[in-house]
């Protein structure tokens, strides 16, 4: 009887996981979108300084409010690598990406990020992914690539795509990071203390990269800010952080294998992107996979 309570526990649990998991996808599903809007009239690098420069100010009032404790010199320099990536290297090499590539064009890019943030997991996380896993994210990341390469006309790299694998490895990392530190404090203070310890460096930065034209900016491109600093850079971790504490790292990352079609879908009304029938084909595809890889056995050290 009580096994039987305690499965069911971690049953509920799981998708509980899996559920905030999903919501944060969506969320930050946005941020290709968004980043695509204000980089038509904003400098990819002073966006990225601004965005971490609004989210770290938002970041110390909640933890000044809430009275949180300076943390502990080793989740310090946790905090630390994870900024490093989350703060500087994801949203930068995104913002570059997107001067170079539409943002349908990124999202399908990324949908190698689960298979990525999976190894980063069996590097960093201590979790061991079964064999079935690694097939059925491996097998989504080849659907995600035949996709790429169908709707570009061939193999060709070019810098943007660069930049997109620049931000994958630095998604990667810094979700496993952050997963892994929302074991030890709440997803919110994870995030909350990332981008509070790199407001002196935004700050410095944005004042550095401020653009003489600032006032011309269009309404469009301040509405991307505003995505990518307040939701991107700030409350989708507070969703994702908690996802991936409560089902897991791996787990969790591979749903971001629907995010490319979360961004291909916005970036029709947002971006005024093309949608082709054969984008639903290959979603369907995905999903199979997702929902075959949940199916599958994760260890968690």
């Amino acid at each position: 009887m009580r096994a039987s309570v305690v499965v069911c526990m971690r049953s509920s649990r799981e998708s509980l996981g899996l559920a905030l998991g999903l919501f944060g996808v969506v969320l930050f599903g946005g941020t290709l979108p968004a980043t695509r809007l204000a980089v038509t009239a904003i400098d990819p690098l002073f966006l990225s300084a601004a965005r971490a420069m609004i989210a770290g100010c938002l970041g110390l009032a909640v933890l000044i409010l809430s009275r949180r404790k300076w943390p502990e010199r080793i989740v310090l320099l946790e905090l630390v690598a994870a900024g490093v990536c989350t703060i500087i290297g994801f949203p930068v090499f995104m913002a570059l990406a997107m001067a170079h590539v539409p943002a349908s064009h990124g999202g399908v890019v990324l949908g190698i990020l689960p298979l990525a943030t999976a190894a980063a997991a069996a590097l960093l996380a201590r979790e061991r992914p079964s064999l079935g896993f690694w097939l059925a994210s491996f097998a989504g990341a080849v659907i995600v690539l035949v996709f790429v390469i169908r709707q570009s006309g061939g193999a060709r790299v070019e810098l943007g795509d660069l930049f997109l694998l620049g931000t994958v490895i630095s998604g990667a990392f810094g979700y496993t990071l952050s997963g892994r530190l929302s074991g030890k404090m709440p997803g919110w203070e994870v995030i909350s203390w990332q981008v509070a310890l790199f407001l002196p460096a935004s700050m410095f930065a944005s004042a550095l990269l401020w653009p003489n034209d600032l006032l011309q900016v269009p309404a469009h491109a301040w509405v991307g800010l505003a995505y990518a600093s307040l939701i991107s850079q700030y409350f989708a971790f507070f969703v994702f952080n908690a996802a991936m504490a409560i089902g897991g790292v791996a787990r969790v990352g591979q749903l971001m294998l629907l995010q490319p079609f979360v961004i291909v879908a916005l970036s029709v009304p947002v971006n005024g992107e093309h949608f082709e029938i054969e984008t639903v084909l290959f979603a369907g595809a995905v999903v199979a996979t997702v929902i075959i890889g949940q199916r599958m056995r994760v260890t968690r050290g």
